[in-house]
């Protein structure tokens, strides 16, 4: 079967490591994110899935199997796979039980493991691909299996970046082999640590691993024979992941700094790093293939993402991709107590003067903005705003001092930073301070909530997307993931820091914003539970403060085009009207941006060294695959 489909945001094909022309990839099918393969040699895809509510995860193993998680309206399902010419959809493991995609690997000779999530532990199920499955191993609270050795003796298990056991090595019978720490807080020696998978290569056992030490990111590896080993000689200043050449003896490391992405290809053993020359922006995704060949997904903000082969590699076209984002597109550093915050600004053509802005902000914290295409900062500028976005304290790509700043109280920092930013725009005369609003999503959400709140005079407007309101009652009802965040954040639960939590907390403030507030809120929304929003909407009726609600039957990482549309038009006619004082039709949405939650990246991973991570963060997306969080 052929499609006429659009590549899902920005997801680069994994390729079969036996069969390089052979790849995988999520795109989007009637406005579902749906898995689809690509042979590269006759340049014909074939859509695996066919799901009512689409497919996010999808995986090729060595032998060119196509895996995909089939899973309901809650998260809970199974890893399911057909053969890459089409057959019977087959189970993974047989007797493994519905739970939440805690990672999948594949080694050699069809060993399959799986890390599957009831919510209160992680348990790891091995067995023959198709076969009966056999647990070895479950623990409390969220893991993610991140890796497998070749032969399928070993496996990797990633649990909080920042514990004592930041990754359990384990033989395939369930016995532990090596426990590694992260838990020093990355100023001196010892700090967080991430696991990146094995090396592909027959007959040797070693993992890839990342440690934050001195206020750097190292990369680090694991034997048998060596243990742990930190290669102090290749430091890099700001967050990095890696992926093993096919070889097993090099790496390609990727590193996100200040916005924008950098490739470096690394030989271990030489002790070698070189650039790999790549355009000026981001890369969503990047991964070494056989030969010098690298396959990536590049993008900056007036281009949508484009895939990219140095060999020449035919890769999955992207039919559907809008063109270039109209207007000036700059950025800006502003003085702040911690060193400059760097901001992202895209101004409409034709200009003149100051104008109505939007401050589009993101979630995580741990995460940032990027010089990378986004369909809302699309949509925005081309209907005459200035969106601004924000690399507050606490996000990545600066460096660990900056992501652990968080002097002035957890949101409080960053609404500072924003404050801060929106004063020197102004005083540029590029912002109409009369007519500023906010835009955020997930944990951005929550601070446009805390900045309506703290700041009620700067605010002209406020769009709130599945937030955080109350910060005591997301963190009973949340998940386990993220309540150790919240642990992490506040110093503390709400019973032994209550304070912190209330001072945080937007409903502290609710009746002090005067902006009018436009709420999104998801009936299913096990991160930002929709109670705590319920509440935070009743004080705002109590304090008589003008609003609109909408509320989406989703989760919080719902992924369907309908209500991303929906979302996306209405705010947009929201800001116009609050902002500009007029009434506006609805807006023409950006075709890329008609299929999923929130104008991010997401990308299928391969069925070799894990699919998963430690990711804890709020954020609805940048799904990129192994990250330091």
């Amino acid at each position: 079967m052929t499609s006429r489909y659009q590549v899902y945001r920005a997801a680069l094909p994994e390729v079969c490591a036996a069969e390089p022309t052979r790849m995988v990839f999520t795109g989007d099918a009637n406005g579902r994110c749906e898995v689809f393969t690509w042979d590269a040699r006759t340049r014909r895809t074939r859509q695996v899935t066919d799901r009512p509510h689409g497919t996010l995860h999808g995986a090729i193993d060595r032998d060119a199997n196509v895996w995909w998680f089939d899973e309901d309206q809650h998260g809970t399902g199974r890893w399911r796979f057909q053969p890459f010419e089409g057959g019977p959809d087959l189970p993974g493991l047989t007797g493994v039980p519905e739970g939440e995609p805690r990672g999948l690997a594949v080694g050699d000779e069809a060993r399959v493991a799986m890390g599957v999530g009831d919510g209160r532990s992680t348990a790891v199920h091995v067995g023959p691909r198709g076969g009966a499955a056999r647990e070895v191993t479950r623990v409390d609270g969220h893991a993610t299996l991140s890796g497998i050795t070749p032969d399928g003796r070993l496996l990797a298990l990633s649990g909080a970046a920042g514990s004592a056991r930041a990754v359990t090595v384990l033989a395939d019978d369930g016995t532990t082999r090596a426990v590694l720490a992260g838990d020093g807080n990355g100023a001196g020696p010892g700090g967080r640590l991430w696991s990146l998978g094995f090396a592909p290569a027959a007959g040797r056992a070693e993992l890839l691993l990342v440690q934050e030490v001195n206020d750097q990111y190292l990369l680090a590896s694991w034997s048998p024979g060596t243990g742990l080993a930190i290669h102090s000689w290749c430091a890099f200043d700001s967050e990095i992941t890696a992926r093993w050449h096919p070889d097993g003896r090099s790496l390609l490391v990727r590193q996100d700094r200040h916005g924008r992405s950098t490739l470096h290809r690394v030989g271990l053993t030489e002790r070698t790093v070189e650039p790999v020359p790549t355009p000026r922006g981001t890369l969503l995704d990047a991964a070494p293939r056989t030969g010098s060949d690298v396959h990536y997904l590049w993008t900056d903000t007036a281009t949508p993402p484009r895939m990219a082969s140095t060999a020449g590699t035919p890769l999955p076209p992207t039919h559907g991709i809008p063109g270039q984002v109209p207007g000036e597109h700059r950025e800006l550093w502003t003085a702040g107590p911690d060193g400059p915050v760097h901001s992202l600004l895209s101004l409409p053509e034709g200009r003149k003067g100051a104008v109505p802005a939007v401050f589009l902000v993101h979630g995580g914290p741990g995460d940032h903005d990027r010089d990378a295409y986004d369909g809302v900062v699309h949509s925005l500028v081309a209907s005459g705003f200035a969106v601004v976005r924000v690399n507050y304290r606490g996000s990545t790509g600066y460096g660990p001092r900056w992501r652990r700043s968080f002097g002035q109280g957890v949101g409080l920092t960053q609404v500072e930073d924003l404050v801060a930013v929106r004063a020197d725009l102004v005083a540029r005369g590029v912002l109409r301070a009369d007519a500023v609003g906010l835009w955020g999503t997930s944990w951005g959400g929550y601070l446009v909530l805390l900045a309506l709140g703290v700041h009620p005079g700067l605010w002209q407007a406020g769009v709130a997307v599945k937030p955080v309101a109350d910060c005591a009652a997301a963190y009973r009802t949340t998940t386990e993931a993220l309540r150790a965040l919240d642990e992490r954040l506040f110093g503390g639960t709400p019973d032994e820091v209550p304070e912190r939590y209330e001072r945080s907390s937007p409903l502290h403030y609710a009746d002090a914003v005067q902006a009018p507030l436009l709420v999104a809120a998801a009936t299913r929304d096990a991160k930002c539970p929709p109670g705590q929003v319920r509440d935070y909407l009743a004080a705002l009726r109590l304090a008589g403060v003008r609003h609109e609600s909408m509320w989406l039957d989703t989760g919080h990482d719902g992924y369907e085009a309908d209500d991303h549309v929906a979302v996306l038009r209405r705010a947009v006619v929201f800001l116009d009207r609050e902002l500009r004082g007029r009434p506006r039709t609805t807006p023409k949405t950006p075709r890329s941006d008609r299929s999923g939650d929130s104008g991010r990246a997401r990308s299928t991973a391969p069925a070799g060294t894990g699919t998963g991570t430690t990711h804890t963060e709020r954020s609805s997306g940048h799904a990129e695959g192994h990250h330091p969080q």
